[in-house]
């Protein structure tokens, strides 16, 4: 009888060989040019990550727009914001298009620039030079110009919030035009000039009136505009009582810490609003913020209020697929996906890590798919059951307290081929820096990456079968090349399982989450 293990190296030595090295050290795939600017858009925060600092990611991006035809990069700043809901990168790629193609930056500004956070970004990077020039130029400002001009008073009033640059700088730098008495003012009240008091808009003299003690009524303004102020807790209700919603879910232990869940239907009216359907969608929530939020709140927020966390994250993940057949999901759970999901920057890291990203996506697809299997690993396969009847948030935490080691991509699967298993779908979330079963030197740098050998033996038992690697992580390589059956995505938005759905479903092009975004309509 044939040696099976000398024709299985035979076999696998026909797979494509592994041409890049990770930011681990171990083999792995090259990322297309636009892949690869993909994944740094919809997961880069341009913070240090665990394997790479804000510089070279940058320094990354930059490169690889240089590499990328202009329509494409103005496709993924909107698929980015709209529907991965960053707020950095898409700021980041408007500003190389403000070199690169003026007119791709006018399709997409106003759908990029949506807040005056994200236009403060966008101002703040091209003065940086980071892009290759300090100055606005000539087209920006007619936009920034187009932009204020298309707003209300109000709406501009609460856009100023946030410094470096402030509302008030870009006015400077811009010289827009009043059109209005009021307008006039505003802008007179924003940079220091002589400006009519009694033409400001009014809810700019409401907000005057109250920080000076000459009216009671909290004005409708943003919440930090109000922090500084010596509150009342009658201040403190009515600013929740009109709390939009993600400031709501931000300040649930301040809100308690004030003495408002105290207050007759003050509970009931903050878990109305976290369960409310379409104000979850107009907050573009990451399902991962409900889960900061549910972990985070103390003891003085009432049950009510936290259960409707738990009622917002099955609204939130709604858009899991249910996918026919059987479903196996590999979350990560190693040492490098302790890391904060968003990067580290002093004074403004995330509490919420790779692990808890990847945990979080594990558990909403088991609630979507009760008979779907979870195969935690690090080193190698961590044992772990679930219950698919527990909510989305207990499974969640049990999968991040797992214990963690190195990161070896290939051993779930391998685990699945010890047991000859067979199965539809498989889903990894993971930084996808596998080192442990990936040696660059000698004559194993000269083969496939062991993710994609194992995954070649499943596909033997298993012709029809499609594996799907969420990246959550801003890097170049992937531990399987996309091709008809492989689909890389990376992002921690909801806007990953839409693309999961259209993948298991086999309505994707060939060139699966690429396509996607370039199908987005400028």
């Amino acid at each position: 009888m044939a040696n099976k293990n000398l024709f299985k190296t035979i076999a696998g030595k026909l797979l494509p060989k592994a041409d890049a090295v990770n930011e681990a050290g171990g083999r792995a795939y090259k990322l297309s040019p636009k892949a690869a600017l993909a994944q740094y858009a919809v997961t880069g925060c341009l913070n240090n990550t665990f394997y790479a600092d804000a510089q070279t990611q940058l320094a990354k991006v930059i490169e690889l727009c240089q590499n990328v035809e202009a329509e494409f990069i103005a496709k993924l700043a909107v698929y980015a914001r709209e529907r991965g809901h960053m707020k950095d990168m898409p700021a980041l790629l408007c500003a190389v298009l403000a070199v690169k193609d003026v007119a791709m930056l006018k399709a997409v500004f106003p759908r990029v620039m949506d807040n005056g956070k994200m236009l403060r970004n966008f101002v703040q990077i091209v003065r940086s030079g980071v892009v290759g020039r300090k100055s606005l130029g000539t087209a920006p400002k007619r936009l920034i110009n187009e932009w204020l001009a298309a707003r209300s008073d109000e709406a501009i009033f609460k856009d100023s919030v946030g410094q470096a640059p402030s509302l008030a700088d870009v006015v400077k730098m811009i010289h827009p035009k009043p059109t209005s008495e009021s307008r006039a003012a505003l802008y007179g009240y924003f940079i220091g000039r002589e400006f009519n008091a009694d033409a400001l808009p009014a809810l700019v003299r409401q907000f005057e009136a109250f920080k000076a003690g000459e009216a009671l009524e909290v004005p409708k303004v943003p919440f930090q505009m109000l922090t500084s102020l010596p509150l009342a807790t009658k201040d403190w209700t009515e600013i929740a009582r009109n709390a939009a919603w993600q400031m709501t879910r931000m300040n649930l232990n301040t809100f308690a810490r004030h003495g408002v869940f105290d207050q007759a239907g003050l509970p009931e009216l903050v878990a109305n609003r976290l369960r409310d359907e379409e104000a979850i969608k107009k907050a573009r929530v990451f399902p991962y913020q409900l889960m900061a939020a549910f972990t985070n709140t103390d003891q003085r927020v009432p049950a009510q209020v936290r259960d409707a966390l738990q009622d917002a994250m099955e609204i939130a993940i709604a858009n899991v697929p249910k996918i026919d057949g059987k479903v196996y999901v590999f979350p990560d759970v190693s040492g490098s996906m302790h890391s904060a999901a968003t990067g580290y920057r002093k004074g403004a890291t995330s509490q919420v890590r790779c692990i808890d990203v990847a945990a979080l996506v594990a558990a909403a697809i088991v609630r979507r798919n009760p008979n779907a299997e979870v195969v935690p690993f690090s080193d190698d396969v961590v044992k772990c059951s679930l219950n698919a009847r527990d909510s989305v948030m207990t499974n969640a935490e049990k999968l991040a307290s797992l214990p963690s080691g190195g990161t070896n991509c290939s051993a779930p699967l391998r685990e699945l081929n010890l047991r000859k298993a067979t199965g539809d779908l498989v889903i990894y979330v993971s930084d996808n820096e596998s080192w442990v079963d990936g040696s660059t030197r000698g004559w194993m740098a000269e083969r496939a990456t062991a993710t994609t050998e194992q995954w070649a033996e499943f596909k033997q038992r298993n012709a029809t079968a499609r594996l799907v690697c969420i990246d959550i992580q801003p890097n170049a390589t992937t531990q399987a090349q996309t091709r008809e059956d492989i689909l890389n995505i990376g992002g921690f938005s909801d806007q990953v399982f839409d693309v999961i759905a259209e993948f298991a479903a086999g309505r994707l092009n060939a060139d699966h989450w690429i396509g996607v975004i370039e199908s987005v309509a400028l």
